[in-house]
């Protein structure tokens, strides 16, 4: 047996030397590993060896070694025909003109980091934070506990795994509160999900930009500010907005910030479903039951917050009418906006 194995290997090394191609590498393998192949006929031939143990072992060492060798000649045979491609394509002519047109940023991204630079200048960091949270972040640290109707508001995506795709911006609060204390003065974008139906002014994943200012005395009267300055820096002007009361049980009192609508001048359009506003930054005083679930004295402390839609913001700047073209990756659309 030991006799066999030994002309079996030494043949196959000679027979390996000689392959040239893929179809001489498998004709190699199936003449030594096929199941009439020479280590097939060497185990059926075990039953006539005294030490049967011993010889099984030489044949499985040969039948690995069959293996390893051809895999190793394959990825050889691989590389060599890559390098002949290469020798052989045309050579690089760096005097002729380039095809390549350059791409640019998908305007909410343009939106975002001008909006960015504009709360840097007034003293805010900028906080990154998951998309895929827990029910505690999403909901019961902004005083929204189980069974809570303000759950039914926001459509949401759950996983197997009991975590969820956030719904708001909203569900950094708690963290961020934690990480710095107070005072703080920070704002936090991000991507929401929600499993609502899609028209012209809604889609299940947008952007929102969160916003939290904590410190003694801080009132509506700052959060109006803040928002006003903001909007006359995106859009180079003066801008019209108007404050309406809001139910959202993480600010006490909450509003909903309407803008007007850029797109058809307050005239009313699909965008802004024909009223002339469009809603664009739910926001009011920080609820004292959040404050106090992040670790913030209520006795000293006091803040405001607000979710600035980057999407609706965007279409507002750029003049996008529908809000599903942020989304729908035609280049015909999106290569308009050029980078920064």
């Amino acid at each position: 047996m030991k006799e066999r194995i030994e002309e079996l290997r030494s043949g196959f090394s000679l027979a390996l030397s000689a392959a040239t191609d893929d179809a001489a590498l498998e004709a190699l393998r199936v003449e030594y590993l096929g199941k009439k192949g020479h280590v097939a006929e060497l185990m059926k031939g075990l039953r006539d060896v005294e030490d049967k143990k011993a010889a099984g072992q030489l044949i499985n060492t040969l039948k690995c070694d069959v293996e390893a060798a051809i895999a190793e000649a394959k990825e050889i045979m691989r590389r060599a025909a890559i390098d002949r491609k290469v020798r052989s394509a045309k050579k690089y002519n760096p005097t002729l003109e380039g095809g390549a047109e350059l791409g640019s940023y998908h305007p909410i991204t343009l939106a975002t980091r001008e909006v960015e630079e504009i709360f840097i200048s007034m003293g805010f960091t900028i906080e990154n934070y998951n998309e895929i949270v827990n029910d505690y972040q999403c909901f019961e640290a902004l005083n929204i506990p189980k069974h809570h109707p303000a759950r039914d508001m926001q459509d949401t995506y759950y996983l197997d795994n009991g975590q969820l795709l956030k719904t708001h911006t909203s569900a950094a609060q708690n963290a961020i509160m934690k990480k710095y204390g107070a005072p703080l003065r920070a704002i936090f974008p991000g991507r929401c999900f929600r499993n609502e139906s899609t028209d012209a002014c809604h889609e299940n994943t947008f952007f929102q930009m969160e916003g939290m200012m904590i410190d003694e005395n801080i009132s509506i009267s700052n959060l109006i500010y803040f928002m006003k300055t903001m909007l006359s820096e995106v859009f180079k002007r003066d801008v019209k907005v108007r404050l309406r009361p809001g139910f959202f049980p993480f600010v006490e009192p909450g509003f909903e910030l309407d803008i007007n609508c850029e797109i058809c001048g307050g005239e009313g359009c699909p965008s802004c479903k024909n009223s002339g506003w469009l809603e664009l930054c739910p926001c009011g005083m920080i609820h004292p039951n959040v404050l106090r679930e992040g670790g913030i004295d209520t006795e000293k402390y006091t803040g405001f917050a607000f979710g600035l839609g980057l999407t609706r913001l965007a279409m507002m700047k750029y003049g996008v009418k529908d809000i599903r073209d942020f989304n729908s990756g035609s280049l015909k659309a999106l290569s308009q906006f050029k980078s920064i």
